[in-house]
């Protein structure tokens, strides 16, 4: 039996950066994953011989500053230029793509003058409105039972920044917060490609149409997040992903971090309504001051704990946490690079979204409510490779795409219907981009049941949990729990099913370790 003063549970990069900020404040720590690497959905794979991909999250747009500054990541070769961040480009069957530039359309290619004038002052709202929910995504939400006086110090800071905004500006953020993005962009937009792109992202990830109620959060919460300090960038990391990866755990190892792969945790040792270690499944038992949970919610205490320890109306809540996954990843073994219709060098680049317009995203939304997929996905892709050709051999080229709507629990069963997605999404993508399909070598599709039983997401789903209103800030996990604290001394949360939830930022191993240390001294 070995003692650590921190054991983390899951080598995703949310437990890497937890265990770092732990060790650098000088607690010895253990990282267990189950799996033979780390990195979780965040890796770059080979799906084929001599292709490799990032193999769920591709690209890079809220890799929170505090984590690269904490874990000192541009020292472990992590570079953010803003050279590097890529264009939006709204493909269209009826003419020319529309292109967004620079961070999140900072300049518009492709539509009118009176278009772009509209579109710098939605975006310039768009910014200024997900500013005020800025602050709550990189601390630790409030507890409103018992706020501490930093708490609600940064709510008045939150109220301030609110008041700020000027009354009408403050009464429009009231109005809008909860609407649903496509009655936003009817208000203020006429472009259906760009008015298409937006729809997309906002809803990108989650079971949600445009014209679901508060699907506009999904927007705030996009441009909440920065890459490179930059709110709503994004790029792809040289040699994919894993990069980020790789020099998180290069800061984990420099800072004493000891890590085990292919270690699969079978139980959290609970005694007298304390976390003291765990089981791993070769028997052996690990004990531990602080044990930190950085997988599922579901998972940590339905099955590690087990129901018995912990209180039944916890139990319900964790029970009912909405975390079935809508998106599907294609991974494509190209004998050659595509051509996109319309699409210049730099923009095949950047990343293509496949969202004609706001009704087209709605269209391929309505199937999944009914357990079926959608026959015209919307998908973002990328083609990483031309920036990057060591992810495929000479000549050849890597298209990766995050595909929507694929409902986890398909109606006929992913065995007999993946083959007919994978053709659905093969003649979507022949649409815009005319011969792709013949020049497929091989073709991986992860619907969400694969990506569950692959990345270990129940579900399937990426943020471990819808990220939606009843589900965010103090909901997330659940209602009373969402501080990164559990119901046993001593268990703690870290992973993309706390808050802020998911994507690429380490906020959540960040926020948690932050917790521990000052809980702890």
């Amino acid at each position: 039996m070995t003692s650590f003063d921190a054991i983390v549970i899951g080598g995703g990069h949310n437990g890497l950066v937890a265990a770092t900020t732990l060790a650098k404040a000088g607690r010895k720590v253990l990282v267990l994953e189950a799996g033979a690497e780390i990195g979780g959905a965040a890796r770059t794979e080979e799906f084929a011989p001599g292709f490799r991909v990032s193999s769920v999250a591709h690209l890079l747009n809220r890799l929170h500053p505090d984590v690269i500054t904490t874990l000192e990541l541009e020292k472990h070769r992590l570079r953010i230029l803003r050279a590097d961040f890529m264009p939006s480009v709204a493909l269209s069957r009826d003419g020319p793509p529309l292109v967004l530039h620079g961070a999140y359309g900072d300049v518009v290619t492709g539509a009118s003058s009176s278009e772009q004038s509209a579109w710098k002052e939605l975006r310039a709202q768009l910014l200024r409105y997900a500013g005020i929910l800025k602050p709550f995504l990189s601390r630790r939400p409030p507890d409103l039972a018992g706020m501490s006086l930093l708490e609600t110090a940064a709510l008045g800071q939150a109220a301030l920044a609110l008041k700020k905004l000027g009354k009408e500006d403050m009464r429009d953020f009231l109005r809008v917060l909860l609407m649903n993005v496509a009655d936003l962009l009817d208000e203020q937009l006429t472009d259906i490609r760009l008015k298409g792109l937006l729809a997309f992202d906002a809803t990108l990830g989650s079971h949600l149409g445009p014209r679901s109620p508060t699907s506009l959060l999904g927007l705030y919460y996009r441009l909440a997040g920065e890459t490179g300090g930059v709110a709503g960038a994004q790029m792809l990391p040289q040699g994919g992903m894993g990069a980020v990866v790789n020099a998180i755990r290069a800061s984990a190892e420099k800072s004493g971090v000891t890590i085990r792969t292919s270690v699969p945790v079978a139980k959290i040792i609970v005694e007298n309504g304390r976390a003291v270690g765990v089981a791993l499944a070769n028997g052996e038992e690990l004990r531990a001051r602080t044990i930190v949970s950085a997988i599922n919610p579901a998972t940590t205490f339905l099955d590690l704990v087990g129901p018995r320890q912990i209180d039944t109306g916890f139990v319900r809540k964790v029970k009912n946490i909405r975390m079935k996954g809508d998106a599907a990843k294609l991974n494509l073994a190209l004998d050659r690079p595509p051509q996109f219709a319309g699409v210049d060098a730099a923009g095949h680049k950047g990343r293509l979204v496949i969202a004609p317009s706001p009704d087209h995203v709605e269209r391929a939304f309505n199937p999944s409510k009914y357990g079926a997929f959608s026959p015209e996905p919307v998908m973002e892709i990328t083609l990483p490779s031309l920036a990057d050709p060591s992810l495929a051999p000479d000549g050849a080229c890597v298209l990766s795409a995050v595909v929507q709507y694929a409902p986890y629990a398909l109606k006929e069963g992913w065995a007999a219907g993946k083959p007919n997605f994978l053709e659905a999404i093969i003649t979507q993508l022949d649409t815009y981009a005319p011969g792709i399909g013949k020049s497929v070598v091989h073709a991986e599709l992860l619907t969400p049941a694969d990506i569950e039983a692959r990345y270990r997401m129940p579900g399937g789903h990426w943020h471990h949990g819808e990220l939606q209103a009843d589900q965010m800030l103090i909901s997330r996990p659940v209602s009373g729990w969402s501080g990164y604290d559990t119901p046993l001394d001593g268990l703690f949360l870290a992973g993309a099913g706390s808050h802020p939830g998911g994507g690429v930022s380490g906020a959540s191993g960040l926020n948690a370790a932050r917790r521990i240390i000052a809980m702890r001294g």
